[in-house]
């Protein structure tokens, strides 16, 4: 009868201590990294491939070391200059440290996430309305060095965050409506008004120009009147000066 228990007892032995063998080995992908705990206490941290852990006692808590996107959830918040805005962004960001996040912090992801959302809402009221809808790329730098110092600690690197979507109220985006076209008009005052000191000066010069030649003003006065007999069908007075009468007199008197 003890022969009979013996080779079910050894079996058993066997079943266990292949499941032992079998757990010691654990495989990483390319972009994973294992953090080994040993009896509890850190070990050491294995890269992509297989490794080799001592049954039992060793413990394994893998990490994802990919670019996470993650869209922010809309932030209610108000600028330094008093307006009421809606703002969301996205944000990229990935592991550099598997151990240091492991043991940092709890649920890190969430925490990144957190301290963007947090940080968004710091950064817009910091900040003019002007300056977010003309310079977003001075926002986006802003909340990039916030976060970076915020999620170093824990291991995690902010590769970019920018902010995608900013809505105002109604009223305020009349008011910039007014301002843009107030500009507008502004600035086609001011062409205009160069464009009228510059026909203004080239008009002088041909003034400056005809009073030097007493002929010019002449062949340009008969130059006019040939443009007008050109295009329009209808009678042309023209006023000449005396001399030149009293010269045309003498020639038929002659």
């Amino acid at each position: 009868m003890m022969m009979g228990i013996f080779p079910g007892f050894g079996l058993i032995i066997g079943f266990f201590a292949l499941v032992l063998v079998l757990k010691s080995f654990g495989i990483n992908q390319e972009y994973q990294r294992g953090v080994v705990f040993r009896l509890g206490r850190l070990a050491e941290t294995k890269g992509p491939g297989w490794f080799w852990l001592i049954p039992v006692i060793d413990r394994v808590v893998k990490v994802d070391i990919r670019v996470i996107t993650s869209a922010l959830a809309t932030q209610e918040t108000v600028t330094r200059d008093g307006v009421a805005v809606k703002v969301n962004a996205v944000l990229w960001y990935r592991v550099v440290d598997a151990a240091r996040v492991v043991t940092s912090v709890m649920y890190w992801d969430a925490a990144v996430i957190q301290a963007a959302e947090t940080g968004l809402r710091d950064a817009i009221g910091q900040s003019d309305l002007d300056q977010l809808l003309k310079d977003r790329a001075a926002i986006n730098g802003r909340l990039l060095e916030m976060l970076g110092v915020t999620c170093q600690q824990w291991g995690v690197v902010v590769d970019a965050v920018e902010v995608k979507d900013l809505d105002i109220p109604e009223q305020m985006q009349r008011a910039i409506a007014r301002e843009a076209e107030a500009i507008r008009e502004k600035r086609a005052r001011i062409i205009k008004a160069e464009g009228e000191n510059v026909a203004s000066n080239m008009l002088a010069e041909a003034a400056r120009t005809i009073s030097n030649s007493p002929g010019a003003l002449e062949l340009r006065r008969l130059q006019t009147i040939s443009e007008i007999g050109a295009e329009h069908n209808s009678t042309i007075i023209a006023m000449f000066p005396v001399e030149l009468l009293e010269a045309a007199k003498k020639l038929a008197e002659k």
